[in-house]
């Protein structure tokens, strides 16, 4: 089946190619991919660059449906790559089971998720990549390649970009079910965050701040969401944040009603971790995304930094969120190696005065290395002196797809240029 291809989750640009196939079972998809000459996979959309764009033959896996396969004993849960959190999550939820961190959004899929690492929050909590212990990966001659986690190819292979070929299945970590308390605090004096991020990003499971850097001594929200079976209770105020006596969106002055529930109120893990319920799409078409990932020893500084270009930030911010993600081994993870502080601005859809920022932004982040998240907006060019394990991914590549089919701009630009 083939549709037009479309735009993005945001509508800031259309792809390039000319239809959409989407095969209806993995044997289709490998007589497409072995027949074509140059392939990029597309997930959910939900990328605001051309990390899955090419002019030639477009593919979405969302089409091959197999139901999740559980295993109980090893705590695993085998996924269709086109499978959407929110969706795996009701799976698991129904058997007993759990996923130790989901993203924001709970729309996007499996597979475009893991190929860039994108994340949740937690200081002991890694992205959702670090999940993966298994997947099935369709080279450019239509052979199926099963890598796991004893595989010298694999800590390579699962954030992949889409370089090394297409993703048809997951086998994840899972764990037994768990209760999540959500509480806002609004407020945070900025000298309290200064003095005391470490505590206040670590008092509970997962927590992000909110700003919109228009008050340059607060930050306007701190979400926390709370394991009642690992977390401590909370504080009546937080570093001199007050508990919000109603829901809140994370943009000041939004309603509530996409968001998921508040107010310290016990509920299950899937409908706390995301910040944002399955069944709403919040703001679509709407906003642009920047994220930068720096080590966290250098959190507060960074946000220092970015805070001499608030004036130039806040007019064009919707809101930025601050977060943390766990350490990782995976090669092209932003986290590899090093516990990070995200930095992430939502932008008003103003791309051409949000680009013309990026440059500067990046150079006030310089000093802290930071890595973009590969999926969101950023200005950088050649990132392969930022990851230590660049030359072995430029390596796996080129055993597993020496004709390069699986390349395009964006790859060739950022991390795999032409020999």
């Amino acid at each position: 089946m083939t549709t037009d291809a479309g735009t993005n989750w945001s509508g800031n640009l259309a792809y390039a190619a000319a239809e959409l196939h989407s095969p209806q079972s993995v044997d289709e998809l490998r007589r497409l991919v072995a027949s074509s000459g140059k392939v990029r996979a597309l997930g959910t959309r939900h990328s605001f660059n051309r990390i899955a764009d090419t002019e030639h033959t477009l593919v979405s896996t969302a089409a091959i449906v197999d139901e999740p396969v559980i295993d109980r004993d090893a705590q695993t849960v085998s996924v269709a790559a086109g499978m959407r959190y929110g969706e795996l999550a009701g799976v698991l939820e129904r058997a007993g089971f759990a996923l130790a961190t989901l993203a924001s959004l709970p729309h996007i899929s499996v597979g475009g998720a893991t190929a860039t690492a994108t994340h949740g929050s937690g200081v002991r909590t890694g992205n959702l990549s670090t999940a993966v212990t298994a997947l099935d990966l369709v080279l450019a001659n239509g052979d199926l390649l099963a890598l796991d986690r004893d595989h010298p190819d694999f800590a390579g292979a699962v954030v992949h970009l889409g370089a090394l070929g297409i993703v048809t299945r997951f086998t994840l970590a899972i764990e037994p079910s768990f209760g999540i308390e959500q509480t806002v605090f609004e407020r945070l004096p900025w000298e309290s965050l200064a003095a005391g991020f470490d505590e206040i990003m670590g008092s509970a499971y997962s927590v992000s701040l909110f700003t919109t850097w228009q008050e340059p001594g607060v930050i306007e929200q701190v979400w926390v969401k709370r394991r009642p079976d690992r977390d401590a209770p909370l504080p009546a105020e937080l570093a001199g944040a007050m508990r919000a006596t109603e829901a809140r969106h994370p943009l000041p002055g939004s309603s509530a009603v996409t968001c998921t529930p508040q107010l310290g109120v016990p509920g299950r893990w899937l409908d706390r971790l995301p910040h944002f319920r399955l069944e709403f799409t919040p703001s679509n078409g709407e906003e642009l995304q920047s994220e930068y990932l720096v080590p966290r020893q250098h959190a507060v500084a960074a946000l220092e930094a970015v805070r001499t270009l608030a004036d130039r930030i806040a007019p064009l911010l919707f809101v930025t969120e601050v977060r943390t993600v766990a350490a990782d081994d995976l090669w092209l993870s932003p986290s590899h190696e090093r516990d990070a502080v995200c930095l992430h601005f939502t932008w008003h859809p103003r791309q051409p005065e949000v680009e013309a920022l990026l440059p500067d932004l990046e150079a006030a982040l310089a000093p802290f290395s930071p890595r973009p998240h590969w999926g969101k907006l950023f200005a950088a060019g050649d990132l392969a002196g930022r990851y230590p394990k660049a030359a072995d991914f430029r390596a796996l590549a080129g055993r597993l797809d020496p004709q390069r089919t699986f390349v395009n701009e964006f790859v060739e630009r950022h991390i795999l240029p032409e020999p």
